[in-house]
């Protein structure tokens, strides 16, 4: 390709990734939504181009030009990455909430697995409590005794409990995401194994009269934890969809794009866990009336509605959310 043919070729690209970079000086470092994707894909093809021009026009003003207009873009792109504290306030003040209303879809799908395994194992142990030793692992099967809940109440090391409960929800949360990898099969199946889990128990303390006392014991943390789940599984089903129907693009430009949206769904979800592990250390525990533990899920039912809401405000114009792309 010669030069005359190469600028004329590829001009219009150059241009219209001019008016997206005076589009983002002008909001003020936030990009719309519609356009993120549009700033991404031209930013690539340019840096593309410049590379073409300094191996084939190295001597020709273009090169300049592209070579400037790339560093531009590259600056604007990571600027804001240079205060923690502005990307977390970034992050969980709307990127988050932009990104779950965006792709609440496979949220839902994320809890109709879930809540598909328990219904199913919750019918089948509720028909004859002995199913519950052929669903779950012997040792969990023995360790359940629905005559001995709230015993230990007041009894336990919180601290060690809490950060023993956070650990374990984060790395379900993290196997639960990065199943996207398996084209979300691996993902589909954790959902479905941890409902089985809950549904197979709750059947067990119901046949035992206990109904009201578990939940009791499930809902102050499960609310914020279930949560922080599906949200985690949708990263993956998301990431794992995209795999499986890449559309007009590659998969690998749909793994690049969506893992790191996926990603940082996943990292909205970890002031959650945290939360949910704290309550469920402190709170669960403690030696304090059902009606107060229920008293407080429905607190935190209020406090996640709150952030939702609150949220939303600056999800309507989110900043600039790409893939890395260098």
């Amino acid at each position: 390709m010669n030069y005359r043919s190469f600028v004329q070729q590829h001009r219009k690209d150059w241009k219209r990734l001019e008016e997206l970079i005076q589009l983002l000086h002008k909001s003020q470092t936030r990009l719309a939504a519609k356009h993120v994707d549009e700033f991404q894909r031209i930013y690539q093809k340019v840096t593309q181009h410049l590379s073409y021009s300094q191996t084939y026009f190295p001597e020709e003003e273009t090169t300049g030009y592209l070579n400037d207009l790339v560093a531009k873009a590259h600056n604007i792109f990571y600027q804001e990455r240079s205060s923690n504290w502005k990307q977390l306030k970034q992050l969980f003040g709307g990127t988050f909430i932009f990104l779950l209303s965006e792709q609440w879809k496979f949220v839902l799908i994320s809890m109709l697995l879930f809540c598909g395994g328990g219904l199913a194992a919750y019918l089948s142990v509720l028909q004859d409590p002995m199913n519950i030793y052929a669903i779950l692992p012997e040792a969990m099967a023995q360790s359940i005794d629905p005559e001995r809940i709230g015993s230990q109440d007041g009894a336990v090391n919180s601290p060690i409990m809490s950060a023993e409960i956070m650990t374990n929800n984060m790395q379900v949360a993290f196997l639960a995401f990065a199943g996207g990898i398996t084209f979300g099969l691996l993902t589909v199946y954790l959902l479905i194994y941890n409902g089985i889990i809950v549904g197979s128990i709750a059947a067990l303390f119901m046949h035992h009269g206990k109904t009201y006392d578990f939940w009791a014991y499930i809902v102050p943390h499960g609310i914020i934890e279930l949560t922080a789940i599906f949200i985690a599984g949708g990263a993956g089903l998301l990431m794992g969809y995209k795999l499986w129907v890449p559309g007009e693009r590659t998969r690998a430009y749909q793994l690049k794009t969506y893992a790191y949206r996926s990603v940082l769904l996943l990292l909205g979800t970890l002031p959650l866990f945290i939360i949910a592990g704290i309550v469920e250390g402190f709170i669960t525990p403690a030696d304090i009336s059902l009606e107060a533990k229920y008293g407080f899920a429905v607190i935190t039912v209020i406090g996640l509605a709150a952030y939702i809401i609150v949220g939303k405000r600056y999800a309507n114009q989110p900043p600039a959310i790409a893939a890395r792309d260098s």
